[in-house]
């Protein structure tokens, strides 16, 4: 048995004047008279009272009186506490939760079901008292996020993305002024997926998980692939996979996410009832084609950008509606375990000669003198030259997304002569930006993404997050785990440099030479033909 529609309003009811905010409707609650209390939960009431009412019908399964008595005691509770000094700001939610749990409460009372047989529907009370949790376990994740969020963050997210509304009607309801809250509201759904993303690493049930973490978030983010070796791990592991398509929602489809964490039972009735929702010249719900202009994840969410990933089963909601989609989660997936990111810095430095003028040589010149290193170990010249980094599997060269700071990332780009895509490597290790001396490569700040961070000494704590060792094949093998490497997560220009457990591929290989005037050769000088090579065993002479 289907939930009924609740039936549609022809328009929202007034409810108070529309400069009053919920605070200030709700301060007689607190200190007034009785009547002023009165005539405040009056206000209060005709403001909510619909869409509170209407989720009462979906929970319940049929209009009627049995709906509104539910409204009520919901109203009663959320009033009483609001009296007691509770903010009122994201009212409605909390108002809608109070009706869920009324009618679970209610409905497991054999008492008041004896009286109220309304409530033994089996698509209503019955089945919420039946149900061994009223929140989905894949949006477990968003539910978490959502009420860490400050309420102010969750009233904006709330009316724009569930309840379809113009951002003046959560600004009214909030007082604040219209582009002020527009400010806030993008500043939420940020925070919001910074949540998501904590609570994946925090509730995480196994060390894999936590390792996957900013790789499942930073390619979703960013509208790129899944590394294949991740997409490996969702397949297997439902709670990253219910992570990953949360993640997704978030730009593509976060009006339904929030419904389903925060409400869970009916939530998409509940959607469905919304006058934002439906007819002509509705607000209807926000995607990410929303956002414009700068920022962390502009372009993200793109849908059929990952390709589905089958849970067990292929397993349907009840009613028939899908199952969770993936297809933001895995598509044109290019790489293989969540922990496998690494990033080789083959550097050859000096030329033959040793004067700097002569091209460094060609992959087809002489094998270079055998080394005195233990083997898979390769000491790069000591003298702090600046070279190239061109990954063997793409052709490209590793260089710092945008401005060189702190955090940047490490991607991928078309060889050019900029200082961003000079890198300098120390006898100790350390791999240093030519566009900025004082920031290093950092394989470790943001679990498995390579970044620019500040470098360390070797004996402090972040010392080995920005050191490196060279392999005789080009690899560089971060030092705080030397069964990782650097590599690229895709064969694009754009793509992050990341660190993955080391497997020998071409993307974990690095070939250097020395920066050249034009733009896209790797050749040193003139005419000669690009040429680049795994760096040498041998320290350079003179």
């Amino acid at each position: 048995m289907l939930t009924p529609h609740p039936p549609l309003p022809p328009y929202p009811p007034a409810g108070g004047d529309p400069g009053e905010s919920d605070e200030a409707l709700t301060a007689p609650l607190r200190a007034g008279s009785d009547a002023e209390a009165s005539r405040s939960a009056a206000l209060l009431m005709a403001r909510h009272w619909r869409p509170v009412q209407d989720y009462a019908v979906v929970c319940l399964a049929a209009p009627g009186p049995l709906a509104h008595m539910v409204t009520a005691a919901a109203f009663h509770q959320v009033l009483g506490r609001l009296a007691l000094g509770e903010p009122a700001d994201a009212l409605r939610p909390r108002l809608l939760v109070a009706v869920r749990d009324t009618v679970a409460n209610w409905s497991a009372t054999d008492r008041i079901t004896g009286v109220l047989p309304g409530l033994l529907k089996p698509a209503g009370g019955r089945g919420l008292r039946n149900a061994k949790s009223l929140i989905p376990e894949n949006r477990a994740l968003s539910e978490r996020a959502f009420h860490s969020l400050p309420r102010f963050e969750q009233a904006l997210l709330w009316h724009t993305e569930v309840e379809a509304e113009p951002i003046t009607v959560p600004a009214g309801l909030l007082g604040m002024d219209t582009a002020g809250a527009s400010t806030a509201l993008e500043q939420a759904r940020d925070t919001f997926r910074e949540g998501c993303v904590r609570a994946h690493r925090e509730l995480a049930p196994s060390t894999d998980c936590r390792h996957y973490n900013r790789l499942l978030d930073v390619p979703i983010r960013r509208g790129g692939a899944l590394l294949p070796d991740v997409r490996q791990h969702l397949a297997g592991c439902s709670y990253c996979r219910h992570a990953a398509e949360q993640l997704s929602q978030i730009e593509a489809g976060l009006g339904v996410l929030l419904a389903e964490a925060v409400l869970g039972w009916g939530a998409r009735r509940y959607l469905e009832s919304r006058p934002g929702r439906r007819g002509p010249g509705s607000t209807g719900p926000r995607t990410a084609s929303r956002r414009s202009g700068g920022g962390r994840r502009r372009g993200g969410g793109k849908p059929g950008l990952l390709s589905r990933v089958p849970g067990p089963g292929g397993r349907r909601r009840a009613g028939g509606e899908p199952g969770w989609s993936s297809r933001t989660l895995l598509t044109g997936v290019g790489v293989a375990s969540a922990g496998l990111l690494a990033t080789v810095l083959v550097l050859s430095l000096l030329p033959d000669g040793g004067d700097g003028t002569d091209p460094v040589a060609s992959t087809g010149a002489p094998t270079p003198p055998a080394s005195t290193a233990p083997p898979g170990t390769a000491r790069l010249p000591s003298t702090g030259h600046p070279v190239r980094l061109r990954n063997a599997g793409a052709g490209l060269c590793l260089d710092v997304k945008g401005r060189a700071r702190a955090g940047a990332g490490a991607v991928l780009a078309a060889c050019s002569p900029a200082p961003s895509q000079q890198w300098t490597y120390d006898a100790d290790g350390l791999l240093h930006s030519g566009a900025d001396s004082g920031l290093c490569l950092d394989s470790h700040a943001d679990a498995g993404v390579v970044i620019l961070g500040t470098c360390a000494g070797a004996g402090a704590r972040r010392g080995d997050d920005v050191r490196y060792d060279l392999t005789g094949q080009g690899e560089l093998l971060p030092r705080w785990d030397d069964t990782l490497a650097l590599a690229s997560a895709g064969a694009t220009a754009g793509a992050d440099i990341v660190v993955k457990v080391r497997d020998h591929s071409t993307a974990q290989r690095w070939l250097t030479d020395q920066p050249s005037a034009s733009p896209g050769s790797l050749s040193t000088a003139g005419t000669r033909p690009p040429s680049a090579r795994p760096a040498r065993l041998a320290d350079a002479e003179g």
